[in-house]
């Protein structure tokens, strides 16, 4: 039988055990119990060693969707008027993880523009600057165009009918090339500039004054997509290409056409059809079901 003397403090504890031989039944239970701890043990081991694995892909797959959300969103900063805006913006990316800057037609970049950038001014250093928005596009192909704008639009400005950054965040697929274009401090983007883009994102202000500073503006709309960057996409289902759309709306348009209704109504229906699609982020696999109604029923208006 053991004793155990327990002295002043815990750790000085001292065993004192009898020397009594075990009996064999004793043996038999050590033996079991060093048995059933063995396989414990192994049992441990394995889960650890599948957990460790589910834990690599995870970081695997955040990874790749980390380093396609900083290699495919292009920041666009449209005619800058002042240089020092130029660095806020490159701050405001860097503290979330973006680096493509694109300037078009901006002023010299003088030395606030990197004062102002702190910690981001490698980001001004390396800035595309092209001449046109036009040029731009054609230069980086790029797959879907957002703009951003304090005035959003109604039954008399479809192309202003806007989505929070929230919904763009959650909604934004990153495996597209993607730029998010922000207008002149003093008028913004033109209507022509939104109506190029695909979508059109606006962040909720008081009427009051609703217009925000650009590096503001641009902070809000980067927090949301950097809040989840790992919740792109939906397994098993793949968005739509820029090419399957066009088809689409050009279908759609050709419909239109085809209706007997004044000219203001099919260009408003278009414009409405092209921001629903927009605005939705379809599959390949909707964009083609529509595609074969829409042509089900030029075939059919044909026929009458």
């Amino acid at each position: 039988m053991g004793l155990i003397k327990i002295g002043d403090a815990a750790v000085s504890e001292q065993k004192v055990v009898d020397t009594t031989t075990m009996s064999s039944t004793e043996e038999k239970d050590e033996s079991k119990n060093e048995k059933d701890a063995t396989s414990k043990k192994k049992a441990a081991s394995k889960k650890q060693s599948r957990g460790t694995g589910r834990v690599k892909l995870v970081r695997e797959k955040e990874d790749k969707e980390t380093s396609l959300f900083k290699e495919n969103i292009y920041i666009v900063f449209v005619e800058c008027e002042t240089p020092g805006n130029i660095g806020f913006l490159a701050r405001t990316m860097a503290n979330f993880g973006l680096k493509n800057l694109v300037l078009i037609n901006p002023p010299t970049l003088t030395n606030e523009a990197y004062y102002q950038a702190t910690h981001g001014k490698y980001i001004v250093e390396n800035a595309k600057i092209f001449p046109t928005l036009d040029e731009f596009y054609q230069s980086q192909r790029i797959d879907f165009k957002v703009a951003s704008t304090g005035t959003a639009g109604g039954s008399y400005n479809l192309s202003r009918i806007p989505i929070r950054p929230e919904e763009l965040g959650k909604s934004l697929n990153v495996e597209n090339k993607i730029c998010i274009l922000f207008g002149r401090e003093g008028n913004g983007l033109t209507n022509k500039e939104i109506g190029d883009c695909d979508i059109c994102v606006s962040i909720p202000t008081d009427p009051t004054y609703p217009i925000m500073n650009i590096s503001h503006a641009a902070a809000i709309i980067f927090y949301e997509l950097f809040k989840n960057r790992h919740e792109y996409g939906v397994e098993g289902l793949k968005e739509s290409t820029p090419l399957e759309k066009e088809y689409l709306l050009k279908d759609m348009d050709e419909l239109i056409d085809s209706i007997d209704i004044p000219e203001h109504k099919k260009s408003n229906g278009k414009k409405t059809f092209k921001n629903i699609i927009s605005r939705a982020f379809i599959t390949g696999r909707e964009a083609h079901t529509l595609k074969g109604i829409l042509r089900r029923l030029k075939m059919k208006i044909g026929e009458q």
